[in-house]
């Protein structure tokens, strides 16, 4: 997979546009992030499918606090039909940054995802379910068919240790929150904990650095746009990966206090050089390429999100090209 994240702060217009530029550029799949204070993903995603001939489109990644699972599996089954069974599911405990607003933060965590997308295969697969665990439903099922049926690709959005480890062993992919090859080193080594215990049955497994890039011709352009989404990121993450690549975990805490609060401009200033080292792959072309190639060497397939650039429709091109430098 040659994935790219589309964030919906920008119009539904624009973000159609995109993707159907980063169809011409060479993605293969198209993940639309799902934060309540966007526009609405899902809506994004049928104007991104409707407008592109082979691109898989999916959330990356849902949550299942804000949106019941049987709703949500109806959503992605929904995609799944309007693009003739090109959707993806991308599912995760969610940005605590932001389910903090909706006081979901404390109900994050493995069972709630595994039991949510373990509903939507047996919704997509023509059965009514029944459940009582970190949800409720009862005789509840999809009153039509999806083209793909229970074919749906999952992927799990997550770094935890027992995060990588459920969803090599029950996911058709992982979508580790990672842009340092150091991270993907340690993400590898979880997922393999989990491979031991996958059923045969199951296929391949798709180890993805979900990572943020920020690519311009400019190298100290592209380090200040990634601020915004290195801010979140240095927010979400847990401890030990701060301490893995030595980062001050008050500061992380001050900054995700600081965006609950809306105040996004403090926020991105407390955004060290270290940080954005850690969580983005920021600079030119080459020096991204080199990111992916070392990333590439843990991972099997790369997600590029957020910002991508400070000129994001140059972006999408530029960062096509670096990973065909990467990978060639």
């Amino acid at each position: 997979m040659f994935g790219i994240e589309l964030t919906p702060e920008h119009p539904i217009e624009r973000l159609t546009d995109l993707g159907v530029r980063a169809e011409a550029a060479g993605y293969d799949t198209l993940f639309s992030s799902c934060h309540y204070n966007n526009r609405d993903a899902f809506a994004g995603l049928h104007h991104i499918g409707a407008a592109t001939d082979d691109l898989r489109v999916g959330p990356g990644v849902a949550n299942p606090f804000e949106i019941h699972p049987v709703t949500l599996a109806s959503k992605a089954a929904t995609v799944d039909e309007a693009t003739g069974g090109r959707a993806v599911f991308g599912i995760g405990p969610g940005d605590p940054s932001t389910l903090a607003n909706l006081g979901y933060a404390d109900a994050r965590g493995l069972r709630p995802v595994l039991e949510a997308f373990k509903t939507a295969q047996k919704l997509w697969a023509g059965e009514r379910i029944d459940h009582d665990g970190t949800f409720q439903a009862t005789d509840a099922g999809l009153n039509y068919e999806p083209p793909q049926g229970a074919d749906i690709p999952v992927y799990v959005g997550g770094e935890g240790p027992h995060m990588c480890r459920m969803a090599a062993k029950h996911a058709d992919g992982l979508l580790f929150n990672g842009s340092h090859q150091t991270d993907l080193a340690w993400a590898r080594d979880q997922a393999e904990k989990g491979l031991a215990d996958r059923p045969n049955s199951r296929g391949e497994f798709d180890l993805a650095a979900y990572a943020s890039v920020s690519v311009d011709e400019d190298h100290e352009a592209a380090r200040e746009a990634a601020r915004p989404p290195v801010a979140f990121i240095t927010a979400g993450v847990a401890p030990p990966v701060l301490e893995r690549h030595g980062i001050d975990t008050q500061t992380a805490r001050e900054i995700g206090e600081k965006i609950s609060a809306g105040k996004f401009s403090e926020a991105f200033g407390l955004v060290s050089p270290e940080m954005i080292e850690a969580f983005c792959m920021a600079g030119t072309l080459e020096e991204v390429a080199d990111r992916m190639a070392a990333v590439l060497e843990y991972a099997d397939s790369i997600v590029v999100g957020a910002p991508l650039g400070p000129d994001l429709e140059a972006a999408v091109d530029l960062t096509a090209e670096a990973h065909n430098q990467a990978t060639n």
